[in-house]
């Protein structure tokens, strides 16, 4: 699942291309991935609205068009969003849709396209998702803000607010494991599987160490590292070891950076240790055995 520099990857993306064009048309041959609205009725609500903004609230991309509009995307497990132009042609009880740009967006993990808005310059903002769990919601921004999905999100783990005092306060007295701590939205939004055991690997924190045990001390070595990690990813277009791909269609570069997620039977970077693998609440945790001691 695009974890938050994937999203923000995405988020600097589709800035660059989207902000200021107005939507002229939108197609779906997937209207599950639509809450709330049919496809027609989406459609009817969206065109001729401008683009003013684009941002992120956790994993979610957020588009502020005109009349106080939201569009919200939550990409899950293997969605991506493109920019480029597309043909969309009707074949027997399907559909083919086929980039009319040469390059990435020809690829094969680009070619699962079941959402287009298409913009007054041609141009087209394309949802990619493989297993067709992505979201698409859109309404009011009171609407949007009040889903539970989004006033249910903790502290950003990038935002400036995110101080020691309230990371301390988000994270230190949940009994539960740290891993999970991170990457429970409710906590703190953004952080996935990948960037928490990195960001654990960093502060030698070991990854089943109860929240609530943690001292101050190693409460702040993990923020510290938290934001050096995700400015690190983000500064390297995310991680592409599995389906995302950013608005050009390109591979993000972080995966050669990696230091223990799916690493189990490396070396560790540091000590030279075998990198060891569990199980915490059915999600795979990575780490180092020797530096990261329970």
């Amino acid at each position: 699942m695009p974890e938050l520099p994937e999203v923000q990857t995405t988020v600097n993306g589709l800035r660059r291309r989207l902000v200021g064009r107005r939507v002229v048309s939108f197609w779906t041959d997937w209207p599950r991935s639509i809450r709330g609205l049919t496809p027609a009725q989406l459609r009817r609500g969206i065109e001729g609205l401008e683009i003013l903004k684009i941002g992120r609230l956790g994993k979610n991309v957020l588009v502020s068009l005109a009349g106080g509009h939201r569009l919200l995307i939550h990409q899950k497990m293997t969605g991506h969003l493109m920019v480029g132009r597309w043909s969309i042609r009707r074949v027997g009880r399907g559909w083919l849709v086929k980039s009319l740009v040469a390059g990435p967006l020809n690829e094969r993990t680009n070619q699962y396209i079941h959402a287009i808005f298409t913009l007054d310059s041609g141009d087209m903002l394309a949802l990619s998702d493989l297993r067709k769990f992505a979201r698409i919601d859109f309404g009011k921004k009171e609407y949007i803000l009040g889903l539970p999905a989004i006033y249910r999100l903790g502290p950003d783990a990038l935002s400036r607010h995110l101080t020691p005092e309230v990371f301390r306060n988000a994270v230190g007295g949940r009994k539960k494991s740290i891993k999970q701590a991170l990457m429970d939205p409710s906590v703190i939004a953004g952080i996935g599987n990948i960037y928490a055991d990195d960001i654990l690997w960093s502060a030698r924190i070991h990854p089943a160490r109860r929240a609530d045990t943690l001292s101050r001390a190693e409460l702040d070595r993990i923020l510290t590292y938290t934001r050096k990690i995700l400015r690190t990813a983000i500064r390297l277009g995310g991680t592409s070891i599995s389906d995302y791909r950013n608005p050009s269609g390109g591979s993000g570069k972080y995966g050669r950076a990696i230091l223990v997620y799916r690493r189990a039977g490396h070396p560790c970077p540091r000590c030279g240790k075998e990198i060891s693998r569990i199980v915490l609440g059915q999600r795979s945790a990575h780490f180092c055995p020797s530096c990261q001691r329970l």
